[in-house]
């Protein structure tokens, strides 16, 4: 792989991380699919990056239980749809004036809450 390729995988990388990191405190920015599609680009580009993704406090072992097909805990599961639901619903009551962008809204977060209920379940 040329220098160029793994410099912008690097670079698409932490780009990930980065919308990825803002995607856990803002509504709808998902968070789990960016720090995957990171890993992917690290895994490509950068031993150092993967391995310190992967051993990250926050979502390391998120990722790894994903990436080998574990899936996510019961805590992780009802945190996660507890957090979705609690940054979309004021956002639809308050912030949104159209009724189809609200209605847009709660399908995208209804999808995502199917999405993640429906993961393998992984011991604690």
């Amino acid at each position: 792989m040329s220098r160029f390729v793994r410099a912008l995988y690097v670079v698409l990388g932490l780009l990930c991380v980065g919308v990825g990191v803002l995607g856990m405190v803002l509504p709808l920015v998902p968070t789990t699919p960016l720090l995957l599609l990171a890993a992917f680009f690290f895994a490509r580009s950068s031993d150092r990056f993967y391995n310190w993704l992967l051993a990250n406090r926050w979502f390391g072992r998120i990722i790894r239980d994903y990436r080998e097909g574990r899936g996510l805990t019961m805590r992780d599961k009802v945190v996660t749809i507890a957090i979705l639901w609690l940054t979309v619903g004021p956002s639809v009551v308050f912030l949104l004036p159209v009724w189809w962008g609200r209605a847009l809204m709660v399908g995208i977060a209804t999808a995502v809450t199917i999405y993640l209920w429906r993961l393998p379940t992984a011991p604690a």
